[in-house]
């Protein structure tokens, strides 16, 4: 390392002149989970739009200036273009984490940041025990000409809620009930302005007036968003459909379950499933050896889904470390044909798989059978396995009507949610329209 700065509380330091910059958080405990964010601020210290509140469900905003990249379950990166963010009307990003669950800062050990720029580092340890839900952790502000890193380490005793006000966000509270105090999962509805209030003093949060633009700052609306978009491009908006979710749970997927890419997964199409399914519910299924339904999930109970409910494949104990895709889609066919039939509701199978298929012709034959049924297969690979007759859905012969689509992904956290969901959706239409014609849907 050819240059290394160390901040303390309220310091600063002056950035290289160089274009990128990757800014580290990283955390060895936290006493729950740990939503990182940045808040992109134009000169008047307020959030243009919902697209400049950069977190794990928004990764970068419409400039490609700052991306949001999830390293592990106790670190994140922001990869920064400086040159790019210097062309900008943004003046300042102030980059903050939110306890997404119970406990505070006080409680969260190892927390430190490192910025790194071409060769030079400068590095932040955030261990004074706030008390706080919610931290401000560093600024990258324009100076000079350029850019200086401060460290803040200023904490909020309320949460989210006052860190969104003190950069131009109003929290619109349920009217219904008593308003709890904001964290990131809430339900609440923060609105950022677009007019000229007054400029925000640095660090201390000032309050502002009734908003005018809606920023949404829960997950799943967010998404919500997204996948509207993407139904109104394809022409899907008016469509309903029961949505269902269907994870690989084999011994291979490990990795991912730990990493909360399952959950990450699970609440991109539980988006769907709020968006297109008549009451909001979506169908849950983990697969391996043997397959296994778990309890149905909507928009208001899904945080920590997947770890409260799989929280790892295990071959020992859990539904075994290999690949039976027969036995779960089986299950899901019985339950949508047999148990919940419907001629009127088309289903939406969503089945993630990261490969090592072989079981050919009893998937072809399931796939055949339920052609002439109201179920659509979306199957989506994780990674650069072998994925077998998924791959060759297309010439697959037999079928009523062509029901199912597969597409492959080497990194699910590296596609943006707006591809994810055109490509989810790309035969959907198709196959609505047909079943339709051929009278499987009335």
């Amino acid at each position: 390392m050819s240059n290394s700065t160390k901040l303390i509380t309220g310091s600063n330091a002056p950035l290289p002149n160089e274009s990128l910059l990757e800014l580290t958080v990283e955390w060895t405990s936290s006493p729950a989970e740990l939503d990182v964010s940045c808040f992109m601020v134009n000169e008047q210290g307020k959030v243009p739009s919902d697209h400049y509140f950069i977190f794990y469900n928004q990764a970068e905003d419409p400039g490609r200036h700052v991306r949001f990249e999830p390293q592990n379950p106790t670190s994140v990166k922001f990869t920064i273009d400086l040159n790019g963010l210097m062309s900008s009307p943004i003046q300042k990003c102030v980059f903050a984490a939110t306890l997404d669950g119970p406990g505070t800062f006080s409680e969260v050990q190892g927390c430190k940041i490192t910025a790194n720029v071409s060769g030079s580092e400068i590095a932040y340890d955030c261990n004074e025990g706030k008390a706080e839900k919610t931290l401000v952790l560093v600024e990258l502000y324009r100076h000079g000409g350029w850019f200086k890193l401060r460290a803040i380490g200023r904490g909020f005793n309320g949460g989210l809620k006052p860190l969104a006000e003190s950069h131009g966000v109003v929290v619109d509270e349920p009217e219904t009930e008593a308003a709890p105090e904001v964290a990131a999962s809430s339900s609440a509805s923060p609105s950022a302005q677009t007019s000229s209030p007054t400029p925000v003093a640095d660090p201390a949060p000032v309050q502002s007036n009734p908003p005018e633009t809606k920023v949404n700052l829960t997950k799943i609306d967010l998404l919500k968003k997204k996948v509207q978009i993407s139904l109104e491009k394809k022409r899907m908006d008016t469509i309903k459909a029961r949505v269902a979710v269907v994870f690989d749970a084999s011994g291979s997927m490990m990795s991912l379950y730990h990493k909360g890419t399952v959950q990450r997964a699970f609440e991109k199409v539980l988006a769907i499933a709020a968006c297109m399914d008549d009451d909001g519910v979506m169908d849950v299924w983990f697969f391996g050896s043997k397959s296994k339904r778990t309890p149905s999930v909507t928009e208001n109970d899904y945080e920590d889904y997947v770890k409260k409910t799989y929280p790892s494949p295990r071959v020992f104990g859990g539904l075994g470390a290999g690949n039976n895709e027969p036995v779960v889609m089986a299950d899901v066919i019985k339950k949508y044909t047999k148990e919940e039939p419907s001629d009127v509701l088309p289903t939406y199978v969503i089945f993630f798989s990261d490969g090592g298929i072989y079981e050919t012709k009893k998937i072809s034959k399931l796939l055949i059978e339920s052609s002439k049924t109201s179920i659509f297969w979306q199957f989506v690979g994780l990674g650069n396995a072998s994925f077998g007759v998924l791959e060759e859905l297309d010439n697959l012969q037999g079928r009523f009507i062509d029901n199912a689509d597969f597409f492959a992904l080497s990194d699910l956290d590296k596609v943006t949610d707006e591809e994810l969901y055109d490509r989810i959706f790309n035969e959907f239409p198709g196959w609505h329209r047909q079943a339709k014609e051929k009278g499987i849907l009335r």
